[in-house]
């Protein structure tokens, strides 16, 4: 029998993580007077996480295992027109695991930052901003309406554009804070609109009011189109996801936030902020199954940056972006699953990327520091020998993220590609081969820098620029920690190591120990609503799982695997034992790297075609439409035309009475001429 959860220990979840945010952001900061020290700021942060942590896995156990439910208004905010605008909070299996792995990964992050920003001069502020972050995200997967999920849609939003610019005097962090931001306006505008369109046809906000309407909502056309309305409130609502989760073509702005701290790219762009649009997706269940087309948008969208986004990954050389291309294929990879209607396949894939994705960006991380802060993975090399706990947990973190059997990633991906192969949708066909493809892309590009950092020749010493400062997209060095900037690499300090080595556990076993609840069991029955007749990829692979033994055995009689092998081997292949290789395929295929490099060229037009269009219409609107029309022929125009007028009227008040005589002689003339005349000749008649 299902129990309801304690609504004030459920409000402590995200209230802790904002309270050691505050403590750290004002009173360690110099905008509080810098009241604590370093210790105390992270101590009090930690201790918040901690403690978000302990009690969302009390209350994943009581989901899980009593069948807990709470579904609560926590505060009314106010009332409009009927319309209720309140802070509540929806816990079922796909929240509570969702703030599991929000606040885990989270506080795993918060101690290898210790390590990480021993002596940077923002210490307490980065701090303060990893754990207002970890309150947002909190905010927005526990909600139970559309206000409070837009509020924390906003807030990871403006935090995560604080972290990407923390190095404000880096006029790369800049630009690419600005670019982050920019791009996801550009997707919450279509967030926002969908929301709107959900309140002024249901008139509420709140999730289960709405599903409960959704049938209604299906049976309407917008209005002035043949479209139906369900599918543009998806499409809108996608269309948020698509900015936040980094969907073609609103990806541009992932890559390139990699010029924020390491510790934030795990947290934001693997882990946390970019899974966003997919448990909004996953959540929207009860609506999206009531519109194919909208589904097969997605479906396509998600292949498109699954395939097109890995072919990128190829050809990086800074180790962190090598890792968010990857994060981008792999962000496709879970939007192919929600087009395919295997919504718990989505969210199960986002479960164990999360946690092989933050290990491997914490581990560039600590190769990053290892090698003083180079992160171009040409001039590494033979770090196994110097960094072996890094190494290994590197290593356990690549084969799950190309899914090795009885690896985490295993188990998701091999569910993401069985779920589209039984889709029935339009775009299916191309979705599976784009998803499958993937497989060898991702295997190729991930041992390339896995081979190119910790094996083969040592080459951290050849560095051309070790002498030159840094590469434009290098992170700052405000610290050594204690190496010798030309010294041999060595094993990162214990703050960094523990997570590393706490993040692999997970990412091995997870997916072997969770997928039968998960994918075929009960824990997300009442989350996600799957319409099997229509969309039967769910009911498909639960008729061919015979347990996560069998599944790994089987993988050995299908091409995914050996499409995996296959990328491992040409990446050993091309750069342990021909490296001339590489060099001469790029000079025979100049004009595919040429594109490749400079990344479809998405941000040339970006720059020069829409940014220039935008700012030419921006100051049509200003020239033209505020300065010409409004302010020159309204308001300027309004008060000449009076002005012209006064100057008339004043001409003919010259004070004679004889000029007022003859006005007034003149006027009865011409009222006896105009108006009388006609009308005595009328009644004549």
């Amino acid at each position: 029998m299902s129990q309801t959860l304690n609504a004030q220990a459920l409000l402590a979840v995200p209230m802790a993580p904002l309270a050691g945010a505050v403590i750290a952001g004002i009173f360690g900061t110099t905008f509080g007077g810098r009241w604590i020290g370093r210790r105390l700021a992270h101590t009090a942060t930690i201790l918040g996480v901690l403690i978000a942590f302990v009690l969302s896995a009390m209350t994943l156990k009581s989901v899980a295992a009593d069948g807990a439910r709470f579904n609560q208004t926590i505060y009314e905010w106010m009332v409009v027109g009927g319309l209720r605008m309140e802070v509540g909070f929806l816990v079922d299996g796909l929240t509570a695991m969702m703030m599991c792995v929000v606040t885990f990964v989270s506080l795993m992050v918060h101690i290898y930052t210790i390590g990480y920003m021993e002596e940077d001069e923002g210490y307490n502020r980065f701090f303060s901003y990893i754990s207002l972050f970890t309150f947002a995200m909190l905010m927005l997967v526990m909600s139970n309406n559309f206000l409070q999920l837009f509020f924390g849609w906003e807030a990871v939003g403006l935090v995560s554009y604080l972290l990407i610019g923390f190095w404000y005097n880096k006029p790369s962090a800049i630009f690419a804070n600005m670019k982050a931001f920019l791009v996801n306006r550009v997707g919450d505008f279509g967030f926002i609109l969908g929301i709107g369109l959900i309140a002024a046809y249901t008139g509420s906000l709140a999730y289960g009011e709405v599903f409960a309407k959704s049938a209604d909502l299906a049976k309407l056309g917008f209005p002035g189109t043949e479209w139906m309305l369900i599918t543009v409130i998806c499409i809108c609502l996608f269309i948020g996801a698509m900015g936040k989760s980094a969907q073609f073509p609103l990806h541009v702005w992932l890559p390139d936030s990699m010029e924020g701290p390491t510790p934030i790219s795990a947290l934001i762009h693997a882990a946390t902020m970019v899974t966003a649009g997919i448990f909004m997706v996953a959540r929207m269940s009860p609506l999206y199954e009531l519109s194919d087309t909208a589904l097969s948008f997605i479906l396509v969208i998600g292949a498109i940056t699954a395939l097109f986004m890995g072919f990128l990954g190829i050809i990086q050389n800074d180790i962190k972006r090598v890792v968010a291309y990857s994060t981008l294929s792999q962000l496709g990879y879970m939007t192919v699953a929600l087009g395919a209607s295997a919504y718990s396949v989505a969210v199960f894939h986002l479960m164990t990327h999360a946690f092989f994705k933050a290990l491997l960006f914490l581990a560039a991380g600590s190769v990053i520091m290892g090698v003083h802060h180079n992160q171009d993975i040409r001039w590494m090399g033979g770090l196994r020998k110097y960094m072996p706990i890094t190494w290994i947990t590197a290593l356990l973190g690549s084969l799950a993220l190309i899914g090795t059997p009885l690896f985490s990633g295993f188990y998701s991906k091999d569910s993401i590609i069985e779920a589209v192969h039984f889709s029935r949708l339009p775009g299916a066909g191309f979705a599976y081969w784009a998803v499958l493809i993937g497989v060898f892309v991702t295997a190729f590009y991930s041992f390339r820098m896995y081979f190119l950092v910790f094996h083969g020749q040592e080459r951290y010493g050849q560095n051309p620029d070790a002498h030159h400062g840094h590469h434009s997209d290098e992170e700052p060095d405000p610290h050594h920690h204690g190496h010798d900037a030309h010294g041999k690499p060595h094993e990162s300090p214990w703050v960094v190591t523990a997570p590393l080595l706490l993040l692999a556990l997970p990412s091995v076993v997870i997916g072997f120990l969770t997928i039968q609840p998960m994918l075929f069991g009960d824990f997300l029955k009442d989350a996600i609503t799957v319409d099997a007749a229509r969309h039967p990829a769910m009911a498909e692979l639960a008729r061919m799982f015979h347990g996560p033994v069998q599944m790994a055995v089987h993988a050995f009689s299908t091409p995914v695997l050996y499409l995996a092998v296959a990328g491992v081997v040409l990446a050993w292949y091309m750069y342990m034992v021909n490296p001339a290789l590489p060099a001469a395929l790029r000079a025979h295929l100049q004009t595919v790297y040429k594109i490749l490099d400079n990344k479809y060229y998405m941000d040339w037009i970006n720059e020069n075609i829409i940014a220039r269009a935008a700012r030419g219409l921006g100051l049509g609107l200003w020239k033209g439409g505020d300065q010409a029309l409004i302010d020159g022929a309204l308001v300027n125009g309004s008060a000449r035309v009076v002005g012209a007028f006064a100057f008339m009227v004043r001409r003919l008040q010259t004070g004679f009475l004889y000029h007022y005589a003859l006005a007034m002689i003149v006027g009865v003339f011409v009222l006896l001429t105009w108006f009388v005349a006609p009308w005595s000749a009328w009644l004549g008649r």
